[in-house]
């Protein structure tokens, strides 16, 4: 994880943003164990107390489990909930602020839907 922090998110809620995508991404599959707070606190260089806090909003997301002696775990069933609440906020949020985008430039849904055919082809090609 890199250490590169924005001031318009407190730090614990742009760590817990980097962790659900390393949970995304396979970095941390489930099941596994992630990094104790001191460990995260000291590779990030943050405060331990800020790791303590975004590792208690996952637990309380239900996306990683506290097991007693062993330490903070990735729950079976973290990547799809994280799919799924992914896909909701973007449907809820970002679609929306797209679509605004595309009204304010005159940009027609068939133009979209044409970029959209081109980048998935260069995708498969790349």
């Amino acid at each position: 994880m890199n250490n590169h922090w924005h001031d318009d998110l407190p730090i614990y809620k742009q760590l817990v943003e980097k962790l659900k995508k390393a949970i995304l991404n396979n970095s941390y599959p489930e099941e596994t164990a992630l990094p104790s707070v001191r460990a995260v606190s000291a590779e990030l260089q943050i405060n331990h107390i800020t790791v303590s806090k975004a590792y208690r909003e996952l637990l309380d997301d239900g996306l990683i489990e506290k097991r007693r002696g062993l330490g903070m775990f990735v729950k079976t069933g973290a990547i799809e909930a994280l799919h799924t609440a992914e896909k909701n906020k973007f449907l809820a949020e970002d679609l929306p602020k797209f679509l605004q985008k595309m009204q304010q430039l005159n940009i027609s849904q068939q133009d979209v839907i044409e970029k959209i055919k081109q980048f998935s082809k260069e995708q498969d090609n790349g």
